[in-house]
């Protein structure tokens, strides 16, 4: 079900444009010479924006970029990430289907996929964002050493995404079935905290290609 829009959404949305990217394609190849960050990272679907705001404090030498196409939601990440004032971290509200529109080749170093929707009925699958259609853009925007971290709380669409990488032919590693029980780096999702706070089991897997 669709989230009811926020009241005054424009206006709040307006007040973020400091860290809102408007025409993403007018920087394509040229992000960090305008932007000045040497390394850039991509989240698909931030949500409220947990993740990327922490992760963006943890590393301020590197340019974070949120894609989030609910407005409704992308703002609140906006806000959040407005008030915590951090310098290196853009938002762009649009779909993550048009990322070579975007992005040139070898212009990513890292993409994060966080809790992506499973689309859970068959035909649906080419709409999942480890589908092999998604790695084929990621393939064209990620550098020689690009990697993919990939996160979900749901074991079926985790399935699904390590014979998809794996079938494309990305190296696979740091595979596990129950997050929480490991010492890997990790910062928490909202999503993730109610999953975990739940009992559920988070599944995470590394992905870059095999000519590292």
């Amino acid at each position: 079900m669709r989230m009811r829009r926020k009241p005054n959404l424009d206006k709040r949305m307006t007040a973020c444009d400091e860290i809102r990217i408007l025409n993403p394609e007018e920087y394509k190849g040229r992000w960090r010479d305008a932007l000045g960050f040497d390394r850039i990272c991509l989240e698909i679907g931030c949500g409220k924006g947990k993740f990327i705001t922490e992760t963006a404090m943890n590393e301020p030498n590197t340019l974070f970029i949120a894609i989030e196409r609910d407005s409704n939601v992308i703002v609140m990440a906006m806000e959040k990430a407005l008030s915590q004032g951090i310098k290196n971290l853009r938002f762009m509200n649009v779909d993550a289907g048009k990322l070579t529109e975007y992005f040139d080749e070898g212009e990513l170093n890292r993409i994060y996929l966080n809790f992506s929707d499973p689309w859970p009925k068959s035909k649906q699958a080419k709409r999942r964002l480890t589908h092999a259609n998604f790695l084929t853009q990621y393939d064209k925007v990620l550098d020689d050493k690009g990697e993919i971290f990939f996160k979900t709380d749901n074991e079926k669409l985790f399935e699904f995404s390590l014979n998809e990488m794996s079938g494309y032919g990305l190296a696979l590693s740091n595979i596990t079935f129950d997050l929480h029980s490991t010492d890997y780096p990790n910062v928490v999702t909202e999503y993730e905290e109610r999953f975990s706070s739940q009992g559920m089991r988070i599944y995470r897997v590394e992905a870059r290609k095999r000519n590292v």
